[in-house]
């Protein structure tokens, strides 16, 4: 994985309008015909069927066990059914583990907890291999996947309520705290599952447990709902004076990312936290239900819509047809062409306010195929970014003669209406009214919205509509509070710890970090077959670990900026500071189409099904099926996060929307509306109509449909001169004195908030070394339970430049 700052260096020389140049009428014919190819194999994709996609938290139940194993831990189930028969045999005579009575179940799962606590580890392993075939629902007893499913739901409310997790979480501090596992792994060349084997089984057991235990039913028992919000409450808060189960897994990430535990199985980890925090904050339907909570707290008006019920009833536009964009290109058409055409000016023009009107109809249908004259230009002027970017999008300029053109345009078949409520902020009307005083009688108000005296009849009406769409947010409530407690500082509030120290302090380096250390067999592949199933199983688990990745960041900025804007902004600079944004288009600068569409499964080899049946002997042809599905659902549920999260990265910032005009997002994310699915085309053109006002006219006039497609599916803002570029904000701008004016709040707030308060504003200052070091430090009570912790994370893990720190001093 290379560095995301290189992923965008790149590109930043070139135009910054977003746009390649207009040069390379040299290209060689070979660079014509593979541009021919691409542009037939592209327009084939165009076709591709609606994908009938429903996002939520998560997948199905099946789907997100089913992604805790790797097909390389297949024959491991086999190995933890053996350990617990061989158990199982010597405590009870002549019966099954589903033929006990409960009483007797809890019997044996207390002895099995008993006999964890021993001294050899290889006794320990078997024993906690036993307690994992019960979690994953003694399929050796059952007879299809739905008995596996059950039963393994059941298994794990019995195992939680006898204290397996608690257990369980004894056993992985000591793992993660094994230093001979650490120095071993740091020495080998090649580190396989092997090197990770008890952490492995520990972390499933424990996400089976949350997973199980998290998963809601009509049919749940009152015992079994008081022990999901027990649960969710152990998992929140410190007990025992350890810090929170979601801190400890966020220190795994750190350490696996520092190079100092390579054999940490960091996709099991990512899914165990994401699941955690899922649980213990809530998922997104959940957060909808919160900030109607927290907007009626605030005493705000209820919000106008559901955003993820209008989401859903949306219908995905069909994809512009790929040829070259001229506006990316800077490229025109002969002017012999236009000549030769009678009345073109005024079919340019009718052409545009016909797309000005969104109907029922796909938006791109009437698009022409290009000429091979066209193409032939369109390959002489393909730009490239970061390598890798061959081709742009082009829309006709030239419309269909009025005999095709006029009958269609008559009967253009209206919805009701567009599916979002217009949006109104304070600054707009504000801005508003700035203009019109300045224009009508000389002088402004400031920030007085109420007087309109001297202001003409139609200007009073503008203003009326203007505030009764005006939408006031929590985070504007919050950052007004904010700066009247500048003025007044009051007493402190509760740390949000898993955000203080869980936040990077230094860069990891991620070319020494290997992902695939619980997925690589002890002994590599030999026959082709072989290594094809490894290779499936390769791909598939980098698309668990981007899935859980980009939820989880997802997750928590949502939860962040809904308990505090301040404490959403921290994490978001973190993320833009580290790089976020290029790393996020690096990802797009793909085939998003065929990553969506990948099929890297084995349908026999996916949990609950290996378990209950015995494998077939595996063929080419069966590894190259894949599954029916008609597009993976863990690909498109990614590629919809880390868009969501590069929006709300961008949103209003305008010094990180000219990082998406400087790093080309624009062709990048154009590519990715060939995905019909009506989510993801919504935060794609989100991600557009910000940059349009920076990306120049004729990118503007060369791309009129996708400018049709944002009227149509994104919310409007009145006075948003989105389409036009009028705006003051799309002026120049000091970017870098936005970012630092976003910083000084942040740590105000944080200064406020979470720092000792201090007497005065104006204390004394002591400067003497031996004064300061000989002060007494008022420290939490439970400080001493965590202090090796806090020593482990805080000062021997992280690394110290000597050199600067004397120069610093």
């Amino acid at each position: 994985m290379e560095d995301p700052a290189a992923a965008g260096a790149g590109s930043s020389s070139t135009n910054s309008n977003g746009n390649g140049g207009g040069k390379g009428k040299q290209a060689a014919p070979k660079g014509r015909e593979a541009f021919r190819s691409q542009r037939r194999e592209s327009e084939g994709s165009v076709d591709c069927p609606t994908l009938e996609f429903e996002y939520g938290d998560a997948d199905g139940h099946a789907a997100e066990l089913s992604e805790l194993y790797s097909y390389t831990e297949n024959l491991e189930f086999t190995t933890n059914r053996r350990c617990f028969e061989e158990d199982f045999k010597t405590q009870v005579q002549g019966k099954e583990w589903l033929e006990l009575e409960e009483d007797a179940q809890k019997a044996y799962v207390m002895g099995l907890l008993d006999r964890l606590e021993v001294v050899s580890r290889e006794r320990r392993l078997k024993v906690a291999r036993a307690v994992l075939y019960l979690a994953q629902g003694t399929f050796g007893e059952c007879d299809s996947e739905v008995d596996v499913l059950h039963w393994s739901r059941y298994n794990c409310f019995l195992l939680y309520q006898m204290g397996t997790f608690s257990a369980f979480l004894e056993l992985l501090h000591m793992e993660i705290d094994n230093s001979q596992a650490c120095s071993s792994a740091l020495r080998k060349p090649a580190i396989s599952i092997a090197d990770s084997t008890e952490l492995r089984v520990l972390l499933s057991v424990m996400y089976l447990l949350v997973e199980n235990i998290r998963l809601e039913r009509e049919t749940d028992s009152c015992r079994w709902r008081t022990a999901r919000e027990t649960f969710r409450t152990e998992l929140s808060f410190s007990i025992h004076n350890e810090e929170p189960f979601a801190l400890l897994l966020f220190s795994m990430v750190t350490k696996f990312c520092s190079g100092l535990a390579p054999h940490f199985p960091i996709k099991k980890v990512l899914l165990l936290l994401w699941k955690v925090v899922m649980f213990t904050l809530g998922g997104f339907e959940h957060l909808q239900v919160l900030k109607v909570q927290k907007r009626a707290e605030l005493g705000l008006p209820p919000l106008a819509e559901d955003s993820i019920q209008v989401v859903k009833s949306m219908r995905a536009a069909s994809p512009p047809s790929y040829t070259l964009d001229l506006g990316e290109s800077q490229l025109a058409p002969p002017p012999s062409k236009l000549r030769g055409r009678r009345g073109s000016r005024r079919q340019l023009l009718t052409k545009q306010d016909s797309l000005d009107i969104y109907n029922e109809r796909d938006l791109f249908k009437t698009e022409e195929p290009a000429t091979e004259e066209e193409e032939e230009s369109a390959g002489d002027g393909e730009r490239t970014l970061d390598g890798e970017l061959d081709l742009l999008e082009q829309d006709p300029l030239v419309p269909p003669p009025p005999s095709q053109a006029s009958p269609s345009a008559e009967r253009v078949a209206f919805p009701k209406g567009l599916p979002w409520a217009p949006k109104v902020r304070q600054k707009d009307i504000e801005h508003f009214l700035e203009m019109s005083r300045n224009k009508f009688i000389g002088f402004t108000l400031g920030q007085d919205t109420d007087t309109l005296v001297g202001l003409p009849r139609p200007i009073h009406e503008s203003v009326k509509t203007l505030k009764q769409h005006k939408y006031i947010s929590i985070a504007d409530v919050q950052i007004k509070n904010e700066e009247d407690l500048e003025k007044c500082p009051m007493s402190l509030i509760a740390l949000l710890k898993i955000l203080l120290a869980a936040a990077p302090t230094s860069k990891a380096k991620t070319d020494s970090i290997n992902i695939l250390a619980d997925v690589l067999p002890e002994e590599m592949p030999i026959t082709v077959l072989q290594s094809m199933k490894l290779g499936i199983d390769v791909n598939r688990h980098k698309e668990i670990i981007v899935k859980s990745i980009s939820a989880l960041l997802l997750l928590l900025l949502k939860h962040f900026k809904l308990n505090h804007i301040y404490q959403f902004e921290y994490v978001s600079q973190h993320l833009v500071f580290a790089n976020c944004i290029p790393l996020i288009l690096k990802f797009f600068n793909q085939n998003i189409l065929s990553y969506i569409t990948a099929k890297n499964s084995i349908s026999v080899l996916d949990y609950p099904c290996c378990t209950i049946q015995d494998l077939p002997e595996l063929t080419t042809e069966s590894l190259e099926a894949g599954d029916n599905n008609q597009f993976c659902w863990r690909n498109l549920f990614s590629c919809i996060n880390l868009l969501r999260l590069l929006n709300k990265l961008t949103k209003w910032k305008h010094s990180r929307t000219m990082m998406l005009v400087v790093f080309k997002s624009a062709p990048i994310l154009k590519r990715a509306l060939k995905v019909k699915q009506a989510m993801l085309q919504l935060y794609v053109l989100k991600l557009l109509k910000i940059q349009t006002k920076y990306l120049g006219r004729q990118w503007r006039k060369s791309n009129m449909k996708t400018m049709s497609a944002i009227y149509q599916k994104v919310r409007h803002r009145m006075n948003d001169d989105w389409a036009y570029g009028n705006d003051i904000d799309a002026r120049p701008w000091d970017f870098q004195a936005e970012e630092c004016t976003l910083r000084a709040n942040i740590e105000a707030f944080n200064s406020r908030r979470y720092d000792k308060p201090q007497d005065s504003e104006f204390s004394p200052v002591d400067n003497c070394l031996q004064s300061v070091l000989g002060q007494r430090l008022d420290l939490p009570e439970d400080f001493h339970y965590s202090y090796e912790l806090w020593l482990e994370r805080e000062v021997f893990s992280q690394p110290i430049c000597w050199e600067e720190l004397l120069q610093n001093h």
